[in-house]
């Protein structure tokens, strides 16, 4: 046979090694295809092409998935901050915090499921809080006293990791501007106001983002409100 004839290209190609990175990414990449719900043992062994027992010797268990998919979505966020375009802190704190916010949001963007996993874990990622200490490195470089930095915290919450937690979460988000009409139709009488307000601000979003109502618009309207009314603060030395 002639070297690198028919056989050498019939040769099966070696297959890929099974490890937890690479048992992570394709549980990212079920989730962001399927939802969570997809997110089983046996589904995600079928992903990579094994049997659900080989899973095991990488993650031990589900909860174990959870875990490591918030280190694979955080590693994105982590990466991604550092590329943003921002001025330095010292120059311009709500300009350099208002990009990272923002460059963060566009990963979970990417995977809309995430922040229900990130509010699911019983303990804090070492990742979470390298992030918000970054947080307050900016803050502090801005000029922000470490009592007034630990207020800001609290104000942005979730929203520093670019997501809102929703005052209203329906099991129904996402629904059509015409089914949305049918229901504030149905609602009227009993809650004028919410409808009223509703009415004007309902959107035809069938794709959603990480939250009911909370479009990019919407975010970036609280993010700035937040910046601005911290940076009153900080100016008045509180």
């Amino acid at each position: 046979m002639i070297p690198g004839g028919d056989a050498d290209e019939s040769a099966e190609q070696p297959r890929i090694p099974l490890s937890r990175r690479r048992v992570l990414r394709a549980a990212v990449g079920l989730a962001d295809r399927e939802g969570l719900d997809a997110l089983t043992m046996r589904r995600l062994a079928q992903e990579v092409g094994v049997e659900a027992m080989s899973l095991y010797h990488h993650v031990a268990n589900k909860d174990a998935v959870f875990d490591g998919v918030v280190e694979v979505v955080l590693g994105e966020i982590a990466a991604a901050v550092e590329k943003v375009d921002a001025p330095a802190p010292e120059e311009d704190w709500r300009a350099a915090l208002r990009a990272r916010i923002l460059a963060a949001r566009e990963v979970l963007l990417r995977h809309p499921w995430a922040p229900q996993v990130l509010e699911s874990r019983s303990t804090t990622s070492p990742l979470v809080i390298a992030y918000y200490d970054r947080v307050v490195g900016i803050l502090r470089a801005g000029g922000f006293s470490f009592d007034l930095a630990h207020r800001a915290l609290h104000v942005l919450g979730s929203r520093a990791l670019g997501f809102t937690q929703e005052l209203f979460r329906p099991d129904a988000s996402g629904i059509s501007t015409a089914e949305a009409a049918a229901m504030m139709e149905q609602m009227g009488d009993h809650f004028p106001n919410i409808v009223g307000m509703l009415e004007v601000a309902v959107h035809d979003d069938p794709d959603g983002t990480l939250g009911f109502c909370d479009d990019q618009f919407e975010f970036e309207f609280a993010l700035d409100l937040i910046l601005e009314g911290l940076e009153r603060r900080r100016a008045a030395g509180s």
